[in-house]
């Protein structure tokens, strides 16, 4: 008898959990992730928002010795509405270094808009 091995959850219908949480060929992290980006682009589509990224990365501390790296924040979204840029993250758990790197973004960029929508 065969062993059929495979890496990721599949359901009933064969379709592995990065299936489900891929869009416009984009792999997210989560399902939350996925429809939340969804959701973006018809805004977006509407004239409702604009400038939409995805991943963007804003450093937070730079590198300070030979060796060392840089610290960054990468979030789920960037996006303009009203005139107003808003980073956007969508989060089920919130970890100490999430809040820390929320908390020195914010402190670094006093001009944007912090968005945190729960998954």
């Amino acid at each position: 008898m065969a062993n059929n091995y495979y890496f990721g959850k599949r359901n009933k219908y064969h379709v592995s959990s990065k299936e489900r949480r891929t869009n416009d060929g984009i792999v997210f992290a989560s399902k939350a992730e996925m429809e939340r980006y969804a959701e973006l682009k018809m805004l977006e589509k509407a004239g409702k928002i604009s400038e939409l990224e995805l991943q963007p990365k804003f450093l937070l501390i730079p590198k300070i010795k030979k060796g060392d790296r840089a610290t960054y924040y990468i979030a789920d979204f960037a996006y303009t509405k009203e005139g107003e840029r808003i980073v956007e993250d969508v989060k089920g758990f919130k970890t100490a270094v999430y809040k820390l790197k929320i908390k020195l973004l914010l402190w670094k960029y006093p001009n944007i808009h912090f968005l945190e929508t729960k998954a």
